[in-house]
C-alpha cells in the first residue's frame, strides 16, 4: 500500500492533470431504495462516458445494518471488489480506517458544502468520505382527506392521533376499509432507530447519549415517547408496522392506503410519478412537535462516498467520487429524484425549489436535525443503535413495559461504555 503522501501527489496530479493513463473499471456500491440506484447508475455511467472508463455498480442491500455488515467484511478482508463505496451518515467512525483520506482533493471545493457535513466526515483529522446527498424525517400526509375532513395538518404528535384517528374511522365507515391513519419504520433496524430517536428528542427526552457520552435514555420523557407510539399499532397503525421498512411504508401510503406517513425526501418524486395513484394530493411538511412543550425533531441522514483504501484504482475512484458530488450532478438528482443536494447553494436555486417546494423548509430543518450519537459513540455506534431499536421494538409489540425496557437499557448501555465502548 502506499503512503498518503504519495498517495495524494500522485492523486492530485492525476486529476489536477486530467491525466488518467489507462482504461479501468471502477466499481461502486449504490443502495436500492426508491430511484437511488438507477441515479447511481446514471450518473456513474455518465462519467465513466467522459472519461473513456467503465463502471460496474453493486446492488447492496437496502437495510442499512445488513449493508454495514456486508461492508464490515468486504473490507477487514481487504477486498478490492468496491472502489467507491455509499456509506450512511452514522458509519465514518466505524469504517473510516479502511478508507483514503480525501482532504487534499477535496480542499477546493471544501466551502461549497454544509461544514456539519464535512466535519461529520472527518476522522482525526482525515476527510473518509464526500457528503452525497443528505436526508432528513419528514410527514407525509393527504392533502384531499384533511381537506375533506375539515382537518389541517397535525402539529403535535398526539394531534397526529387523533386527526388519524377521525379520517381512518370516517373512511372506513364509507367502506374504505383498507385505509389506515399513519405509517412509519417499525421493523426492527436502523430505521426505528431513526423513528424512536424523533419522538423522544421532540418530546425533550435526549438523544439516548448525550453530546459528552453519557447513557441518558431511561427518563420520563423517552418512556412517554414511545409508549404513545405503541398505542398507534393496532389502532391507526396496522400491526404489521412492526415489520415495516422505507419502502414497506411507502407501498401502503402510495396507492392511497394511509392518511399520514413518516418517511425520507425521495418518496416526494415517486409520489408525484404520473403512474402514482396519489399524484397531486400529497402534501410534506416537518414532523410534529412532542406536544405544547416540545419541538419538532427530525433524525439526520443522508449517504456519503468514500474511496476504498484496497482500490486498485484510487485515483479513478476519487475521480468519480468528485464527479458524483458535483454541483451539476447533485443538482440533476435533486430535480429528478428529491435528492437532498450538501451544497447549500442548491437550496436557492429555482428549478430545484420548483420541483421540490418542501426544500425551503428542509432547509431549515437541516441545520437543526437531530444527530443520532454515532459521533461520540465512534465504533460502538452499531452495538448501541441494535440494542436501542430491539428494546424499542419490544416495547412497541407489547413484550415489555417501557419502564422496564429502558432500564434494562440504560444499564447494558452503561455497561457496553464501561467495557472500553467510548
Amino acid at each position: 500500500m502506499r503512503s498518503g503522501g504519495l498517495f495524494f501527489t500522485a492523486l492530485v496530479s492525476a486529476v489536477v492533470a486530467g491525466s488518467v493513463v489507462r482504461a479501468a473499471e471502477i466499481s461502486i456500491s449504490c443502495g436500492a431504495v426508491g430511484r437511488e440506484l438507477a441515479l447511481c447508475r446514471s450518473g456513474a455511467e455518465a462519467w465513466a462516458a467522459s472519461t473513456g472508463n467503465t463502471v460496474r455498480v453493486v446492488t447492496a442491500p437496502s437495510a442499512t445494518n445488513e449493508r454495514l455488515a456486508l461492508y464490515q467484511q468486504l473490507l477487514a478482508a481487504r477486498a478490492s471488489d468496491v472502489d467507491v463505496f455509499q456509506i450512511d451518515v452514522i458509519w465514518p467512525g466505524i469504517l473510516g480506517s479502511h478508507f483514503a483520506d480525501l482532504g487534499d482533493l477535496f480542499s477546493a471545493q471544501r466551502q461549497a458544502f454544509f461544514p456539519e457535513m464535512v466535519a461529520n466526515n472527518t476522522v482525526e483529522g482525515r476527510l473518509v468520505a464526500i457528503p452525497w446527498f443528505a436526508s432528513v424525517g419528514m410527514l407525509y400526509y393527504r392533502k384531499d382527506l384533511l381537506d375533506e375532513h375539515g382537518q389541517q395538518v397535525p402539529g403535535t404528535w398526539a394531534e397526529l392521533g387523533e386527526t388519524a384517528r377521525v379520517i381512518q374511522a370516517a373512511e372506513r365507515e364509507r367502506g374504505n376499509a383498507k385505509l389506515w391513519g399513519y405509517v412509519w419504520q417499525g421493523r426492527a433496524y436502523e430505521g426505528l432507530t431513526c423513528n424512536a430517536l424523533e419522538w423522544i428528542a421532540s418530546h425533550g427526552g435526549g438523544t439516548i447519549v448525550d453530546s459528552g457520552g453519557k447513557v441518558t435514555v431511561d427518563n420520563p420523557h423517552a418512556i412517554a415517547a414511545v409508549e404513545q407510539a405503541g398505542d398507534w399499532v393496532g389502532t391507526i397503525s396496522p400491526k404489521g408496522v412492526l415489520n415495516y421498512a422505507e419502502e414497506d411504508a411507502r407501498g401502503v401510503f402510495q396507492p392511497g392506503n394511509a392518511v399520514f406517513m413518516r418517511n425520507w425526501p425521495y418518496a416526494w418524486s415517486l409520489m408525484q410519478a404520473e403512474d402514482s395513484p396519489v399524484r397531486g394530493r400529497v402534501g410534506v411538511a416537518p414532523l410534529p412537535a412532542g406536544g405544547q412543550d416540545g419541538r419538532r425533531a427530525a433524525t439526520l441522514g443522508g449517504w456519503q462516498l468514500a474511496v476504498s483504501r484496497y482500490s486498485r484504482h484510487p485515483e479513478l475512484a476519487a475521480d468519480l467520487v468528485l464527479h458524483l458530488t458535483s454541483a451539476a450532478e447533485q443538482r440533476r438528482r435533486a430535480i429528478e429524484a428529491a435528492y437532498i443536494p450538501t451544497r447549500p447553494a442548491l437550496f436557492e436555486d429555482a428549478e430545484v425549489l420548483e420541483a421540490n417546494p418542501f426544500f425551503r423548509f428542509v432547509a431549515e430543518t437541516l441545520p437543526d436535525a437531530v444527530a443520532r450519537p454515532s459521533a461520540v459513540t465512534g465504533a460502538a455506534y452499531n452495538r448501541l443503535s441494535n440494542q436501542f431499536w430491539n428494546t424499542v421494538h419490544g416495547v412497541l409489540a407489547g413484550r415489555d413495559s417501557p419502564s422496564a425496557g429502558f432500564t434494562r437499557l440504560q444499564r447494558d448501555l452503561n455497561r457496553l461504555k464501561r467495557r472500553g465502548g467510548w
